[in-house]
């Protein structure tokens, strides 16, 4: 009887031993299943991206954190893009998430960046730091926040020859799907934004930005294969603020053809018309004939108010006010 009960308790531990080796087999399979996805989303965030013909290179890859945390470092990261031409290399990346969350991730990526296209666009970017973090679905990524401090970036377009140099002390970006719309807010602190063979008329500024992109809810994860290439959207709202009620908005639908051109027909509305000038003579006063000039042409279009309402048109990238005034040209993404 003692024999048959002790017979009993040892299969019952064994059972139990089994159960836990494979529980925990089971657990840690599903860990690194959970890693390689967080590699992969997070990669996508940072380069979306279809995943034929592209390549992609997490240089010192390290996973750490079992049991209780996923957690992804890389020293340097590369992708290729032969299918749109573009070549992308970053600096360090660190992201995270916890196992019982492992559709919400956190990650920083450390400065600098190239990226480079095969229509002759090039921009180089620094940063002191970025953080992000997104939510994923069962399709993708469903919505990302982005967060940058310190950023320096300098876009070349050797079809141009055009440079456009872009500063700002603190850049937030959110992005969502939308059905099969992309939404996207972002906003600038202190920017400042200058660009070769045209007139700088804006000193550091705020700024947001409220966009829809039609059909293209898959540009955050990278499952849409086309890109900006042909596509068209609502400046919902652009906003540019320099103090004061000095404001600039602008709205108006807009399209990018299969080269890479802008085309869109803007509304511009200038507040403090009066006071946006002297604020620019300020900040370049090499430039005050010319703002002067500026400004007597956009008060007689507003009838002599002080809060001005053009259209800003913008034809495969030459932008014109009132469509006959030359500003000069925007170079294809």
């Amino acid at each position: 009887m003692a024999a048959s009960s002790q017979s009993r308790s040892g299969r019952k531990f064994w059972l139990l031993g089994g159960g836990i080796v494979l529980v925990i087999a089971l657990y840690t399979g599903a860990w690194f299943y959970a890693a390689s996805q967080l590699k992969n989303t997070v990669l996508r965030a940072i380069a979306p991206r279809d995943t034929a013909g592209v390549s992609s290179e997490c240089t010192d890859m390290d996973v750490r954190g079992f049991p209780f945390r996923i957690g992804l470092f890389c020293s340097k990261v590369d992708v290729d893009d032969n299918v749109n031409g573009v070549s992308a290399s970053f600096g360090a990346l660190r992201s995270a998430a916890q196992v019982y969350a492992p559709g919400h991730i956190v990650w920083e990526l450390d400065s600098p960046t190239e990226i480079r296209t095969a229509h002759g666009l090039s921009i180089n970017a620094e940063w002191e730091k970025l953080q992000s973090s997104l939510v994923t679905k069962f399709r993708g990524i469903d919505r990302s926040s982005t967060v940058i401090d310190g950023l320096k970036a300098v876009a070349v377009s050797s079809q141009t020859g055009q440079t456009i140099d872009f500063n700002a002390a603190h850049t937030e970006i959110h992005l969502r799907q939308n059905g099969a719309d992309l939404d996207g807010a972002i906003s600038l602190t202190d920017s400042d934004t200058s660009i070769k063979d045209w007139p700088q008329l804006l000193p550091k500024l705020s700024a947001s930005i409220d966009v829809t992109l039609a059909g293209k809810a898959g540009l955050v994860d990278g499952s849409d294969r086309r890109g900006l290439y042909g596509s068209s959207g609502e400046l919902r709202k652009v906003v540019a603020d320099i103090g004061d009620g000095k404001v600039m908005t602008l709205t108006g639908p807009f399209t990018f053809d299969e080269e890479g051109y802008l085309s869109g027909k803007f509304k511009l509305e200038i507040q403090e018309l009066g006071q946006w000038r002297n604020s620019i003579k300020q900040t370049f006063p090499d430039m005050a004939k010319t703002v002067d000039t500026a400004a007597k042409l956009l008060k007689a279009l507003a009838g002599g108010g002080d809060t001005v309402s053009v259209d800003l048109v913008v034809a495969r990238g030459n932008a014109t006010v009132g469509g006959f005034i030359p500003l000069g040209s925007i170079p294809p993404i």
